[in-house]
């Protein structure tokens, strides 16, 4: 069989939700088939059922579909560094920040590790989704493109392009990208997606033509725009969430942080009927909450300095605001952050806010763990990523709780514990059944306007 590469004519055309959802239809079809992405650029990672660490995109979709999952859905993963470096994390692990110039310099030492990694699901699955990343016709990047061009050259995939018609020039950037992609590649070019249509599709019809007729391109459908609140790649995606308020009864805060990362810890509090979630990035915005949020961060230091100089440390201290502090955030409420090994930054010794007595060291080995923990008061399950070790790995005090472990809001006895305690009408839902039925509808309606037909042959033979 052959595998699929999915390429975006730009940034945010929709390939995560497609390749997520176009790998869970072909896993309905009895395609033995595994998500991959070559080399991401995320701060929102998840720990991998072999102990590595991987973006949440490749991580949800193997979730999805029920198979283990493993570093080598995502070989090569980039989280925020200090200025113009990247921490990099290999093969699941992280290496170390690198200078953005000297990652370019060095890319083809990173080659053989994507390479690795693609095989390995090869010789396991029968198809593979490679999701691209932004555009891959960068002609000043592509020969240094991990994602896009050297994964469809190096393992011939087929080839299906996502332009994103929301924000307009959908003509010329479907016309760009196949125009400039080299000549190898546009025989493996199935054909195109029109994804996060608004109104008459027959509106469109035209515009099919147009595509199919002047550019030679086969459209293989034209996506009506659908909210799907769940897997979200990164932070601008989930800020734009939709949600039922009619029923909300508490209001939670969570702090926009620069550096913000694990943003899906959230998204049991957006498909929750009773909580009006939203962003804030000043104190006055947090005030008017029930409950604020510190949420993870990939630069816990820049993080907390920046929450001084907005004014937040007074309403983060006030035990009479109900405040919540995970991973990074609860770093913060320590009283001390150590960083020796300069792990996340330059400096040795911060001041924390001092909420949770005791210190913060960042070590050079990162914690990845998941499972259940027995933590404040209840039995949950979770993960952990973090540089950061300290007493314990969860506190609780007046109006405050803090803990390192991410998708704890996924546990809906401890969500309900929570916030009866904010509001005793509170009376919560089942996160687990949502989850299930909204991938399902989403993926229906994928299916629905798209010729999987069509892809599936090209999966199937060399049609």
């Amino acid at each position: 069989m052959n595998s699929l590469s999915i390429f975006g004519t730009g940034s945010d055309a929709g390939k995560s939700t497609l390749s997520f959802a176009l790998t869970y239809l072909l896993h309905e079809r009895g395609i033995r088939v595994a998500p991959f992405k070559a080399q991401n650029v995320s701060n929102n990672s998840q720990v991998t059922d072999d102990a590595g660490e991987i973006a949440v995109a490749q991580h949800f979709a193997a979730e999805a579909i029920g198979i283990k999952t493993t570093y080598h859905m995502n070989p090569v993963l980039l989280k925020s560094g200090s200025k113009n470096a990247a921490h990099l994390i290999v093969h699941g692990k992280s290496v170390g920040e690198k200078e953005v110039s000297e990652y370019y310099e060095d890319i083809n030492a990173l080659k053989p590790y994507v390479k690795k990694s693609f095989k390995k699901l090869r010789k396991k699955y029968d198809c593979i989704v490679a999701e691209g990343a932004g555009s891959p016709v960068e002609l000043n990047l592509m020969e240094k493109d991990l994602s896009n061009i050297y994964v469809a050259e190096e393992f011939n995939t087929k080839i299906i392009l996502v332009a994103d018609i929301e924000r307009g020039g959908v003509f010329a950037s479907i016309f760009g990208v196949y125009a400039l992609l080299p000549k190898k590649l546009k025989k493996n070019v199935i054909g195109v997606i029109i994804n996060k249509f608004r109104g008459d599709l027959g509106f469109f019809d035209d515009g099919v033509a147009i595509i199919e007729e002047r550019f030679g391109l086969k459209v293989l459908g034209v996506i009506p725009y659908k909210p799907f609140n769940l897997g979200f790649e990164d932070i601008q995606s989930i800020t734009g969430y939709t949600q039922e308020l009619s029923k909300a009864c508490i209001k939670v805060a969570v702090i926009k942080l620069p550096h913000i990362s694990n943003f899906n810890d959230f998204e049991p509090l957006i498909a929750d009927k009773e909580i009006e979630l939203c962003f804030v990035t000043t104190p006055f915005e947090a005030s008017l909450c029930d409950m604020v949020i510190i949420p993870g961060s990939k630069r816990v230091v820049d993080d907390l300095a920046w929450l001084r100089e907005r004014g937040f440390e007074m309403l983060l201290l006030s035990k009479e605001k109900f405040i919540f502090a995970i991973c990074g955030g609860y770093e913060m409420m320590h009283e001390q952050i150590l960083d020796p090994w300069h792990v996340e930054s330059h400096v040795k010794k911060t001041e924390g806010f001092g909420r949770i007595k005791g210190d913060v060291t960042f070590e050079k080995e990162k914690t990845l763990s998941k499972g259940t923990y027995q933590l404040l008061e209840c039995i949950v399950e979770g993960y952990e990523i973090h540089h950061g070790t300290a007493k314990k790995r969860a506190k609780k005090g007046k109006n405050f709780y803090g803990t390192f472990l991410h998708g704890i809001f996924e546990n809906d006895s401890f969500r309900e514990k929570l916030f009866t305690q904010i509001n005793p009408k509170y009376k919560g839902y089942a996160f687990k059944p949502y989850k299930q039925n909204a991938i399902r509808e989403f993926c229906a309606h994928v299916e629905e306007h798209i010729e999987l037909g069509t892809i599936l042959d090209h999966v199937k033979y060399d049609a």
